[in-house]
């Protein structure tokens, strides 16, 4: 037995020789054919459960743990099950008399403790790539040599998966390209940075927006009979162990992040498979360590291509510095920001040269990582004889200004929401945020003047007087587009005052939240009418549709069509070893409420989704380098500005195009016994205009 098995290493060893060989020449179809696999008729998803749940049987009737042996002699050690299988009966609202039984398997808590540590260890089949991807061709070719890789991700949603299958290749081809280009851009790690992340997070985090490594204390129980002591004891514990839950994610999520980068940093440089979600915005589809992701990420990324930067591109690395610090800089006109970073070049060189042990300036930046990456960037090419011939491996940003808004006001053609987001050339750029905070305050200063015996919001526009800047409003306002319920934008505003921190009494918080989350929303609906009206009038097709049980689809301007996923779901009972397990399916009949109320941001990203890969493609027959992540657009500093006239042509050429007029035709004749309101009304702004912007995307 043991030199059958000493027999089959060799042979699994002298594969992986050949094939990495192989690799290495580019021999990609012959690597194909020698690890493919008979092709097995896949298992239904009840053989999955019954398998699945027979395997967490045997996990738990085998796995054990023993805590550290106790000193004492006499003690038998320890030993319990690692795994049980239990049912928790639980109420699905609070007061609630009805109770449901869900069958759950608990850890012990030493595996807990020991899972902070595993998340390094942990094998991720999507990796990036060392060479560059297979080029798209169908529904599941391209992307990966060897892993399942499929153009969409649909969810299981199979009236998309046979509607991406059966479109002609043809129609798909400039969808295929731009996710070939995004592809094909090769990524290296900025290996400073990574130094200096490894530094911060080996003593022990908490800085430059890495989590703190420790937990908080729990408040020890109290020996008081105070009730209302005990109350405000429960709470802290509880509040104490959610932050503790967080700080846990948080951490297991740093250390996969930093566990590809270890493993990449030697690497001359790697490239990331993308593909799309079902609205045709393009996705990495590694998931850990990507330009999509966090600061963290970002600034460890670069591109393993270098460009020197030549005038232009000084210029940018400096406006893009400037944009990463942020906290208002952002806001300013390219010469403010320019004499921003020239105001501050000495702590620009310290943060280069001593980034953990100087003065830190780099610190104090919205995004550390990145700016710390400029930083380095930037001093060496002012050091240097020659700054304009440096090279220079960093991505420059180019984002949209509230991108959604951006993409309404050229549907809509109202001149004053093109101008309010940057659609119109002007000195500095206009911030739709800080003019929404600015209604807001107004609306708040009125209502703190009124009588509070008469007006239930005088006390809570008193209290949120001095809180409202642009920060509390602006995510209210960039999700607004997309379709932002009550609800979510009083959680969002309700977040932002909690982190403030001056209102801290729970029940003053949440009211005042929800006052300011409808004034935010006054104030949207007086600026944007336009905006509300298309998104009323996609809405009431889609409630048109939608009656009909039919589901919402489209096609994109490039070609890509769309089906919206939103069945009710039906339950599937399957009777395994451990218990009866009840798998959610998607039914044949549509959720009418939620195709009404996703059509206008999904219809809205497959258009920023159009614009971005429309940009993609003329960027690679530019000889650019791209990165796109949705609204923002990146390329080499020396090659910012032409990305620039590019991307502006690119949505001024979409634009151009009937899109409502289009969508309207598609319906009818897809719904021909169905009748769709008229089109709304539109202004009669200049597309032109977007051309000689600065500030749409800067």
């Amino acid at each position: 037995m043991h030199d059958v098995q000493e027999s089959m290493d060799k042979e699994k060893e002298m594969l992986r020789k050949r094939v990495n060989s192989l690799i290495r020449r580019k021999r990609l179809m012959e690597v194909q054919n020698l690890v493919i696999q008979d092709e097995t008729k896949p298992w239904n998803r009840d053989k999955q459960a019954k398998l699945g749940s027979r395997l967490i049987e045997l996990l738990t009737e085998t796995a054990y743990v023993q805590p550290p042996v106790d000193q004492s002699e006499g003690i038998p050690p320890d030993v319990r099950p690692a795994f049980r299988h239990i049912f928790k009966s639980v109420t699905k609202n609070p007061g609630q008399k009805t109770v449901k039984k869900y069958g759950v398997i608990e850890c012990d808590p030493l595996i807990l403790t020991g899972l902070d540590g595993t998340a390094k260890h942990m094998l991720i089949p999507y990796f990036p790539m060392l060479v560059p991807p297979k080029k798209w061709r169908g529904y599941d070719k391209g992307g990966h040599l060897f892993l399942p890789s499929y153009i969409m991700r649909t969810h299981g949603s199979r009236q998309q998966q046979d509607a991406v299958r059966s479109v002609p290749g043809k129609q798909m081809q400039k969808v295929f390209e731009a996710l070939d280009t995004l592809g094909n851009t090769k990524w290296r790690v900025n290996g400073k940075v990574l130094d200096v992340v490894e530094r911060i997070w080996a003593s022990g985090g908490n800085n430059a927006g890495l989590v703190n490594r420790g937990d908080i204390p729990i408040p020890e129980k109290l020996s008081s009979d105070d009730l209302t002591e005990i109350q405000k004891w429960k709470w802290s514990v509880r509040k104490a162990k959610k932050i503790n839950q967080e700080r846990h994610s948080q951490r297991c999520d740093t250390e996969l992040k930093l566990s590809v980068a270890r493993k990449l940093k030697d690497e001359e440089g790697f490239y990331y498979p993308h593909n799309l979600d079902f609205r045709g915005r393009a996705y990495p589809m590694h998931p850990h360590l990507t330009h999509l992701s966090s600061d963290l990420c970002r600034g460890v990324l670069e591109f393993a291509e270098g460009r020197p930067l030549g005038k232009s591109g000084l210029c940018w690395l400096k406006i893009h510095l400037a944009n990463l610090y942020s906290g208002g800089v952002e806001k300013l006109s390219h010469d403010g920001r320019l004499a921003f970073v020239e105001n501050h070049l000495s702590e620009i060189f310290d943060s280069a040269e001593n980034p953990v042990n100087g003065k830190r300036w780099w610190l104090t930046a919205e995004d550390p990582f990145q700016c710390l990456a400029a930083c380095i960037n930037l001093s060496e090419a002012l050091k240097s004889a020659s700054p304009h011939t440096v090279i220079s491996h960093l991505p420059i940003h180019q984002d949209g200004s509230c991108n959604g808004l951006q993409h309404y006001a050229a549907l809509g053609r109202d001149s004053q929401e093109a101008a309010a987001v940057n659609l119109v050339a002007a000195e500095k750029p206009s911030d739709v945020y800080s003019e929404i905070a600015t209604r807001v305050h107004e609306i708040i200063r009125r209502d703190s003047n009124k009588d509070p015996a008469t007006n239930p919001h005088a006390l809570l526009a008193k209290v949120l007087i001095d809180e409202v800047d642009r920060k509390l409003v602006k995510q209210t306002v960039m999700t607004s587009v997309y379709g932002v319920t009550y609800v979510g934008a009083r959680e969002q505003i309700k977040r932002r005052l909690e982190e403030k921190g001056h209102i801290t009494d729970d029940r003053v918080l949440f009211s005042a939240a929800c006052y300011a989350a409808k004034v935010t929303l006054t104030a949207l609906g007086e600026l944007f009418q336009a905006a509300r009206d298309i998104m009323g009038w996609l809405g009431d097709c889609a409630k048109v549709i939608a009656s009909e049980d039919q589901p919402v689809r489209w096609t994109t301007p490039l070609g890509l069509p769309v089906v919206q996923p939103y069945y009710k779901t039906q339950r599937h009972l399957i009777r395994t070893s451990l218990q009866v397990l009840a798998l959610q399916r998607e039914g044949s009949s549509v959720q009418v409420r939620k195709q009404r109320t996703a059509f206008p941001p999904n219809f809205v990203h497959s258009l920023d989704g159009s614009h971005m890969m429309m940009t993609a493609v003329a960027c690679r027959d530019a000889d650019l380098r791209f990165a796109g992540v949705h609204d923002s657009f990146w390329t080499h500093a020396r090659d910012a500005d032409l990305m620039n006239r590019i991307l502006r042509e690119k949505f001024v050429e979409l634009y151009n195009m009937p899109i409502l007029e289009n969508l309207l035709e598609d319906f009818q004749t897809s719904y021909p016994t169905l009748k769709f309101p008229s089109l709304p009304e539109r202004g009669n702004f200049d597309l032109q205009e977007v051309l000689r912007s600065p500030y749409f995307f800067n």
